[in-house]
């Protein structure tokens, strides 16, 4: 089920960080009392009660604001509505209702999404609470009054966010139909792919608009399969102006993957491997879905007998995070070796869902740990215990401890590699979870 995604939205310097940062439950988002500190929208997941969902932290909105980087900050936070499922708009008890908290309520209403109405810096509620009520004039609802900087309010304001959540939404995912995001940056030819796809051997089941105004959900059956693939608006290049704005985009990625099982990033073969592929497939890495690399317009590169592997290297250098990926090097101008993407998905998801018995996975640990000793440390040595298999998409893993602290990153890899080596879990991320548990 793909988490519901909640924007922070709301004048610069009415605390929309701080109380992205309590919900995350860390300083992810910078805080400073400077107009336009926070130029990027940031995302994090959150669990409260039974609800897991991601918020967005945007820059402040200045409705009238013509300096180039406050209106693109504007712009993309209007990006950040047009993509949320629900809306915490947020003001300032402290400055009291401003003539930009009116226009930016208009526009969240022209929006017809969800609004949770949030009234800002209420440190002490017997002080504060009357001024409160002029905020009933914006016409959206009742005012929540919260400090997020004391974290005051929230658990009030986290029930009314939750209660716009769609409880049929576990139902609605429930089908085994592989979902394929295709992301990646703009002109590297996402749609074009998705076109070429839709040629003239495909049945195309149905044409269905995604969550956003630029993911749309393409159902397309080949070989007596369906699939449903996911396209999205490719993530915008630096350039001088923007360059504080790149991540603000990102979002758009964030939601697609959300919903998908598969993301296909798509790379110019013209252009190579860039750092802002890296930050697209951190993305679905981050989220544990398979991947499989594209490079696309292969068709366009002079090749000798290594350019494949030199391609190989290079890609593998810069995303050196997901060792397990994919590759296919493709064109979707003449269609070359398009046709193995729908291969290379079918064994990107048996793996992805694949789930190993928990005798197979101890015998497999017995023969690792044998070979090499678990590291000691201080005359302390880690004790492994067992190991098993807790979910799939992706598989994961929990492994019993003596000491979580003996349990060093580089042993940890070292066991994955040789869970891969038994299993391969082609194009699929795989998470060990360390836990502890004392000699009885």
């Amino acid at each position: 089920m793909a988490r519901p995604i909640v924007a922070i939205v709301g004048r610069p310097n009415v605390g929309k960080s701080t109380l992205f940062n309590a919900l995350a439950g860390e300083r992810i988002a910078i805080v400073k009392d400077t107009p336009g500190v926070t130029r990027d929208r940031i995302y994090a997941d959150v669990e409260w009660l039974k609800y897991k969902f991601t918020i967005i932290d945007t820059g402040g909105i200045e409705p009238k604001a013509q300096d180039v980087i406050l209106r693109q900050m504007r712009e993309q936070a209007e990006i950040a509505v047009e993509t949320a499922d629900v809306i915490i708009f947020m003001t300032d008890v402290r400055e009291g209702l401003t003539a930009a908290d009116k226009e930016i309520s208009d526009m969240l209403r022209r929006s017809g999404k969800p609004v949770v109405l949030v009234v800002n810096k209420v440190d002490n509620f017997d002080k504060f609470m009357a001024d409160t009520y002029e905020f009933y004039n914006l016409g959206i609802g009742d005012p929540n009054p919260i400090s997020a900087s004391e974290k005051l309010g929230m658990g009030d304001m986290l029930e009314n966010v939750t209660s716009y959540f769609n409880p049929e939404s576990a139902t609605d995912e429930e089908d085994d139909r592989p979902r394929i995001a295709v992301i990646g940056k703009p002109n590297v030819g996402k749609s074009s792919i998705i076109n070429k796809l839709l040629g003239e051997d495909r049945l195309i089941v149905s044409d269905i608009a995604g969550t956003t105004r630029d993911a749309i959900d393409t159902t397309i059956k080949m070989n007596g399969k369906e699939y449903i693939f996911i396209d999205t608006a490719g993530l915008r290049r630096k350039n001088k102006i923007k360059e504080e704005l790149e991540r603000y985009s990102i979002i758009r990625t964030v939601s697609a993957v959300e919903r998908c099982d598969i993301a296909v990033l798509v790379i110019d073969a013209v252009e190579g491997v860039t750092e802002q592929d890296a930050k697209i497939a951190g993305i679905a890495h981050e989220r544990g879905k398979g991947i499989i690399i594209a490079v696309n317009k292969w068709d366009a590169i002079e090749k000798d007998d290594r350019t494949m592997n030199r391609f190989k290297d290079d890609i593998r250098d810069v995303l050196s995070f997901m060792p397990y990926a994919e590759f296919l090097f493709i064109s979707a101008k003449t269609g070359q070796r398009l046709g193995k993407l729908y291969d290379l998905i079918d064994v990107v998801i048996s793996y992805h869902q694949l789930r190993i018995q928990t005798g197979v996975l101890n015998e497999i640990l017995a023969e690792a740990t044998a070979e090499v000793e678990p590291p000691q440390d201080k005359g302390k040595r880690l004790r492994i215990y067992y190991i098993t298999q807790v979910s799939v998409k992706p598989p994961t893993f929990v492994i019993f401890v003596n000491n979580k602290e003996l349990a060093h990153f580089s042993y940890m890899r070292y066991l994955e590699n040789r869970i891969r080596e038994a299993f391969k879990f082609t194009g699929t991320p795989i998470r060990i979870l360390v836990r502890e548990r004392k000699d009885k």
